[in-house]
């Protein structure tokens, strides 16, 4: 009988472990992890998987009945790429593009067979060639010819127009794993307004120097974007504050899992609708939708304006990240208030 005590002792021991590290919690927090991992698959998966032009804002320049049969006939093309309309004169045109009115024009010429399409690579060096790709076949239908002109050229040292993308990518970051440390490392719920105040203010703090540092690398480091330091600077302070806050808001709604959502939001969400690998008129149409509403969209298309456009047409754009950050900040203390005084009750 001692032998056989003895024996199942291990057994015993070892069923007793597993079932201490597994538990229900552990097990939920697993299975949110799996959950997040497949997301992230299906979501960069989805949305980039296979680009394509669809209603991309498109100017056209010519006569008055050349170019009203010219828009015609770039509406009928199959699958909607262009969403064109006429502009007066090429300079015009120019504007809208530096305006971000527009993603490009054709500008046509009724005096000979050579046409002149104007794009803009900063704002995205995929959507600039796939115009081109486009001009250039329906030009030769019509045994004509298109010379292409960037209006706005990305930097030789911005390949493709990916480093405003990957810049904000990186505040984004920052800001997330920031707050989810604040969290950890003291309780993921703060466990009165003080520590919330105090919170936010480390996190403004982290904001600040992140915000500096990116814009250096970018900019005198590396000379991968051109564009005020000081405006990519600002903006880089309130990427990670936003995503910072909206972090804190979650986490002290929801406790630790408010790091998984943030996640959900800022990468699995945010990042594939961003426009940066591919602009957003050549994403699928909810990801199109939701980019320019969260972060890294938002954050993307202003640091393109800032390095490439003048700074044009950035104000809907901060004004969502001002919304996060505004509405991150509210929650934070909300939820900090609310524990505060059930725990007082």
């Amino acid at each position: 009988m001692t032998q056989t005590a003895d024996a199942d002792t291990p057994r015993t021991s070892f069923l007793a472990e597993v079932k201490g590290a597994v538990t229900p919690r552990a097990t939920l927090l697993v299975i949110g992890a799996i959950a997040l991992q497949l997301l992230f698959i299906a979501s960069y998966v989805g949305a980039l998987h296979h680009p394509k032009l669809k209603d991309v804002p498109f100017g056209v320049v010519a006569p008055q009945v050349a170019a009203e049969q010219a828009v015609t006939r770039l509406k009928q093309i199959p699958g909607k790429p262009l969403d064109p309309r006429a502009v007066t004169d090429a300079a015009t045109a120019r504007k809208q593009i530096m305006n971000r009115d527009i993603d490009g024009a054709l500008v046509i010429n009724p005096a000979g067979t050579t046409d002149t399409l104007l794009v803009a690579s900063g704002g995205g060096s995929a959507l600039a060639h796939a115009l081109d790709t486009l001009m250039t076949t329906l030009e030769k239908t019509e045994r004509r010819t298109v010379r292409t002109i960037d209006v706005a050229p990305a930097s030789s040292q911005d390949f493709d127009g990916l480093s405003s993308f990957y810049l904000v990518v990186g505040w984004c970051v920052g800001g997330y794993l920031s707050a989810s440390i604040l969290a950890i490392s003291s309780g993921a719920r703060p466990a009165n307004p003080l520590r919330a105040v105090i919170r936010l203010v480390v996190m403004a703090l982290i904001a600040v120097i992140g915000g500096i540092g990116g814009a250096v690398i970018v900019g005198p480091i590396l000379d991968a974007l051109p564009g005020s330091v000081c405006a990519l600077w600002g903006l880089g302070a309130l990427v990670i504050f936003a995503v910072g806050a909206a972090t804190l808001a979650l986490q002290g709604v929801f406790g630790i899992v408010g790091i998984g959502l943030a996640i959900l939001l800022i990468v699995i969400a945010g990042n594939p609708s961003a426009g940066g690998a591919f602009p957003l008129p050549m994403l699928p149409p909810f990801w199109r939708a939701i980019g320019p509403a969260l972060p890294p969209g938002a954050g993307t298309w202003t640091a393109r304006s800032i390095a490439y456009f003048k700074g044009n047409d950035v104000t809907a754009s901060l004004l969502v990240l001002s919304a996060w950050a505004v509405a991150g900040t509210g929650i934070t203390l909300a939820a900090a208030s609310l524990r505060r005084r059930r725990e007082t009750v």
